[in-house]
């Protein structure tokens, strides 16, 4: 019995974890995806259409990230993708 009240307990806490959570995620306007490259997708989308300056830019919303972070990122994105 004493094994079936530990897991209900530890549901109950990952349950208010997990709202703790999506409420930071909300606060900080962070989306969070399974897989990180569907976010930069928009990003690789934008540097094929040779958009470098709007890739910087979805790339900071994304991952609320400075400038120079951005740049630098999608730099090697660019790079890795041979554009």
């Amino acid at each position: 019995m004493s094994n079936e009240i530990d897991i209900l307990a530890l549901r109950s806490r990952v349950a208010q974890l997990e709202a703790r959570l999506e409420y930071v995620y909300k606060h900080l306007r962070i989306e969070y995806s399974d897989n990180p490259n569907a976010a930069n997708q928009t990003v690789i989308d934008a540097l094929r259409n040779g958009n470098k300056i709007e890739a910087i830019r979805i790339y900071r919303e994304i991952h609320n990230a400075g400038l120079a972070e951005a740049k630098q990122a999608v730099d090697g994105m660019e790079s890795r993708l041979g554009l």
